[in-house]
């Protein structure tokens, strides 16, 4: 079972540590991280608390007992921090969006900008959808929007051979300042104002 998507929700816990000699523990480490691997299929190493979570705190084997404390440490601090990672989470993919309709309102608009009043205007967008990527590198110089926030252009292109360029509205640039407002300050003042309540007084 493949985990992306969700793997930065996942914690892994090596429990009962405790009961394995400090070798026989580098060898359990060392399976389970090979076993994570291919079960997250991230690039990235997934972080592992080794620890022995009993109910009464005994351990049988007493040579990592440092060592277990500073990860459980660890991960009550993890643990307290997901209700800020959760808001930045669904904050960064909000921006992500309000990011792409921007560039989406740009694109349509220059593009009905650049179709002709009257005559050849079948022949004009048929251009412009064979030449996209001059189109896109337009709006990119015009508007210096960061180029990876732009849409899939093949994807771009089938969507917009459907419509009428001529039909589509003209950028409306009070509301493109609107958006630049939430952005700038109402998206930063919306993140001070959901500080993590658990860590704050830590």
């Amino acid at each position: 079972m493949s985990l992306k998507g969700n793997d930065d929700k996942v914690r892994v816990v090596l429990n009962k540590a405790d009961q394995v000699g400090e070798q026989q523990l580098m060898r359990v480490y060392g399976a389970l991280m090979w076993s994570l691997g291919k079960c997250l299929g991230t690039p990235e190493v997934a972080r592992v608390y080794i620890g022995s979570f009993s109910h009464d705190g005994s351990m049988q084997n007493n040579d990592n007992e440092r060592l277990f404390k500073k990860e459980q440490a660890d991960l009550l601090k993890d643990l307290m921090d997901i209700p800020r990672r959760s808001i930045d989470r669904k904050v960064n993919e909000f921006v992500k969006r309000v990011r792409a309709a921007k560039i989406h309102a740009h694109l349509v608009s220059h593009l009905k900008a650049e179709m002709p009043s009257m005559f050849g205007k079948e022949k004009k967008q048929q251009k412009m959808l064979d030449n996209l990527h001059e189109e896109f590198n337009a709006v990119q110089r015009a508007t210096h929007l960061p180029v990876g926030d732009f849409p899939n252009m093949e994807r771009f292109r089938d969507v917009l051979s459907t419509y009428d360029f001529s039909k589509f509205k003209k950028l409306d640039t009070k509301l493109m300042a609107k958006i630049d407002e939430v952005l700038t300050n109402d998206i930063p003042a919306l993140l001070e104002e959901f500080r993590n309540p658990y860590t704050d007084n830590m």
